[in-house]
């Protein structure tokens, strides 16, 4: 973990607290390339209609349309929290070089939690992965955010 890795988490912080603000559970994403954030992205799937309107897709959406490529290798994407098997299928088509994520996900985190898609020998892609950068302050978030909204349920 790099001074720089905790930069860009915090930005994907923001992008959690973006996502929060408007009732989405809050997982923020940034995708950055030579030191320079080229897609941002917080959950969306309630608000768009979209149900992969995940963080990291649509981070990831937004750098590919800048770069005008399918392909974003040497990046690297910042996530509040440990992706799900559709957005590790999403980093293995996009050849993202580098994964970092905050809070692990242990319900249905696909990299470390419960299944390793990264890992899986018919993968044609393999990156770098770290996790835990900034665990406690993006799980506090995510925590927040549900209890929030239980004691709001049960007040009804």
């Amino acid at each position: 973990m790099t001074p720089a890795d905790i930069d860009f988490m915090r930005l994907a912080l923001a992008e959690a607290q973006r996502a929060a603000d408007r009732g989405e559970v809050p997982v923020g994403a940034v995708l950055v390339q030579d030191d320079q954030v080229i897609g941002r992205g917080f959950n969306q799937p309630i608000s768009s209609n979209d149900p992969s309107a995940h963080a990291e897709m649509v981070a990831i959406r937004q750098a590919a349309t800048a770069a005008q490529n399918y392909r974003l290798p040497g990046s690297t994407l910042y996530v509040t929290l440990e992706p799900c098997t559709m957005c590790a299928g999403l980093l293995v088509h996009s050849r993202v070089g580098r994964l970092v994520y905050g809070a692990q996900e242990p319900k249905s985190g696909a990299i470390l939690s419960r299944s390793q898609v990264l890992k899986q020998p018919w993968m044609n892609h393999r990156m770098l992965v770290e996790g835990g950068v900034l665990a406690q302050e993006c799980g506090e978030l995510l925590s927040g955010f549900f209890r929030d909204r239980r004691k709001k349920a049960d007040s009804v």
